[in-house]
């Protein structure tokens, strides 16, 4: 089976414009391709993971990827798949979010002298003359097909600023940058990204002619890593002080049950020869499936030891010797104590479980919150602090642990 097969195979190709030379190019290990990543946080989050898992997976192919870390694109915001404007952010937590980025992809993608590369935006956007880029390149794009762009779409009812209507030139004219400075022949992205990709394929082969345009071509991800990595909490991050790798785990370990197969398709390395077997498994088996899962992506993301660690708490808070060693854990401070107690909302606030007061008394009333597997029934219920003492675990349902400590 070919790299490309393979990639159709596991299901993320949804879009091409030109599967032939596509084919031809990522089979031989000729693609030079882009994938751009705004630095829109200080960590990437599981939204990113199957960008991260692709460029591996080309990588190892033979074929060249050029990490785009947008500090320049970071400064307009991407309206795609958003209801209302990006908060403006400022050049100095634009450029730590981009070096918090390099970080995490070095345990994905591999860089050096003939390997990967990465490039930020920031380094030729910001450096662009207004009238000089509306001359040379705003003349190649046509207003109408902009406002016909999905990505715009979505924001017309509520009001699209000009800020934002740039966006599509500017990734654009990266597409262009990198394919006249670095040879790239091929940019990836999600599938609310297509009509900004066609902008830039577009663009060489209004500024380049015929022959370069032939090896620009774009292949799009399929959207569901969209979707990948929303909780009630909010993103899970990749950075193990945001998200630990038992929470990482748990996630994995928590998903959908029609979600599993997908995602071991997408996500893991395992042979496909191994996931199709896995398909044919009895539903009994669900489970199974997604702890294979969760310590494949534990381990690519955390390692190996952090996986195995995961693996370990997780099978001993479903027995009946609970350990903690490696669960997640909230810190207090004594001065979160009132009369030497803190109200069980408060603890649930802190820990992340509930976001307000309201929400906690919800779940103590619907009976979904344990203290050390004893039910709390009392919505004003506090926790004493001799208790901290010994070990205090507060637990969500079946599937949400958190060991309360004291913060010396």
């Amino acid at each position: 089976m070919t790299i490309y097969d393979e990639l159709k195979a596991r299901g993320l190709i949804a879009q091409v414009t030109d599967e032939e030379e596509i084919k031809e190019l990522i089979n031989n290990g000729g693609a030079r391709f882009y994938i751009g990543f705004d630095p829109t946080a200080d960590s990437l989050h599981v939204g990113h993971f199957m960008a991260l898992c692709l460029m591996k997976r080309l990588q190892m192919a033979g074929n060249k990827p050029v990490v785009l870390i947008g500090g320049g694109t970071g400064y307009i915001g991407d309206p795609s798949g958003r209801t209302d404007m990006r908060s403006m952010m400022t050049p100095e937590t634009i450029q730590h979010n981009c070096e918090c980025f390099r970080k995490q992809m070095e345990r994905f993608i591999e860089f050096g002298e003939d390997k990967a590369i990465m490039v930020n935006n920031a380094d030729w956007l910001l450096k662009l003359n207004y009238i000089e880029l509306l001359r040379d390149v705003g003349a190649c794009f046509s207003v109408n097909n902009m406002l016909r762009a999905e990505c715009y779409k979505q924001r017309m009812e509520k009001g699209l600023s000009f800020l934002e209507f740039n966006y599509m030139i500017m990734q654009s004219y990266d597409f262009y940058y990198l394919h006249t400075h670095y040879g790239c022949n091929m940019q990836f992205g999600g599938d609310d990204q297509w009509s900004n990709m066609l902008g830039g394929t577009e663009l060489i082969r209004k500024k380049t002619g015929d022959d370069a345009y032939a090896m620009t071509i774009t292949l799009l991800l399929n959207s569901e890593g969209k979707k990948m990595g929303k909780t009630a909490k909010g993103a899970v991050w990749l950075d193990p002080e945001k998200t630990s790798p038992f929470e990482f785990y748990q996630y994995w370990r928590n998903i959908g049950d029609a979600d599993v197969m997908k995602c071991l398709r997408m996500l893991t390395f395992l042979p496909l020869e191994t996931i199709d077997k896995m398909e044919k498994w009895d539903d009994s088996r669900i489970n199974e499936k997604k702890e294979i899962l969760a310590y494949e992506l534990t381990s690519l993301v955390h390692g190996k030891e952090e996986a195995d660690k995961a693996l370990e708490a997780s099978h001993a808070l479903f027995s009946a010797g609970v350990s903690s060693e490696n669960m997640p854990t909230v810190s207090f401070a004594e001065s979160d104590f009132v009369n030497g107690k803190i109200a069980v909302t408060d603890a649930l606030i802190k820990s992340g479980i509930a976001k307000s007061k309201g929400e906690g008394k919800r779940l103590i009333e619907q009976g979904g919150i344990t203290i050390n597997d004893e039910k709390v029934t009392d919505v004003f219920a506090a926790i004493d602090r001799k208790a901290f003492d010994g070990e205090v675990i507060l637990k969500k349902g079946k599937k949400i642990f958190k060991k309360l400590v004291i913060n010396n």
